[in-house]
């Protein structure tokens, strides 16, 4: 539009364009800023829900009594108390020798392990094999299990109420095994049986203490990264490496 139009000439070009009538009282001020909206607070807003406490784990709890790992696996299959047993497929106990001193606790089982029924099947597990053979060991000279014996849906990872839902049965199955070493595979292990919140990154590599509160024993544990993780991570291969090595040795003797 010409700027040099009078006022009278502009409206006669807005009738002409169609623009005949007005929506207001007052002209809008497209460059003010909006006015504030108040916070209003509704009384009748529904309320979200709160998710239930998980229940006590008390003497009273299934693994406390289990004398020997078959009544351990009988407690486990039969156990109903964690709703991830809802949403797979089988329960996932262990593989490989109780007695060969060696026990290795995983995270949980993925979508290969849910369907066969056994720890470490897949493409992680294809490479915890390469790495054990690599020190020596294979799954008749260690034994193998996990936190949580569920797969939880899209292989995510367990949530913390789950993770102490199943701690129990994790604990006497340590204590049934007696292994002279624990190899922690991952961050969630590392977590719930030292009790460190720290990155798997700074506490792997090193021996630390895991004691078994009901016996007061203490068992000899090395975190590592877990297989899973080292697929997506593989310039970590070398740094878990040195941790098998460092199991080697120890039982060797050496350190």
């Amino acid at each position: 539009m010409n700027a040099s139009l009078t006022p009278e000439e502009i409206l006669r070009w807005h009738i002409a364009a169609g623009a005949d009538e007005a929506i207001g009282e007052t002209a809008i001020d497209r460059y003010a800023a909006p006015p504030k909206q108040p916070v209003v607070f509704r009384e009748d807003r529904p309320s979200l829900p709160i998710a239930p406490a998980p229940p006590a784990l008390d003497g009273a709890h299934p693994a406390l009594a289990c004398r020997t790992l078959a009544e351990l696996k009988d407690a486990l299959f039969a156990y109903e108390g964690c709703a991830l047993k809802k949403t797979c497929r089988q329960t996932v106990f262990a593989d490989g020798t109780p007695g060969s001193g060696v026990m290795l606790v995983g995270e949980a089982p993925g979508a290969d392990e849910d369907r066969i029924g056994l720890p470490f099947v897949g493409a992680s597990g294809r490479l915890l094999d390469r790495m054990l053979a690599s020190i020596g060991l294979d799954r008749n000279s260690c034994y193998i299990t996990n936190l949580v014996p569920w797969r939880p849906p899209g292989n995510r990872k367990p949530e913390q109420t789950e993770i102490e839902l199943c701690l129990p049965f994790l604990i006497r199955h340590i204590e049934l095994v007696a292994p002279r070493f624990l190899l922690l595979l991952g961050g969630a292990p590392t977590s719930a049986l030292l009790g460190r919140h720290d990155a798997i990154s700074r506490l792997r590599g090193r021996w630390h203490d895991c004691v078994l509160p009901r016996e007061g024993k203490i068992v000899p544990a090395l975190p590592t990264f877990h297989p899973a993780y080292l697929l997506r991570t593989p310039a970590h291969k070398r740094l878990a490496w040195a941790d098998f090595l460092a199991l080697r040795k120890r039982l060797d003797g050496a350190a």
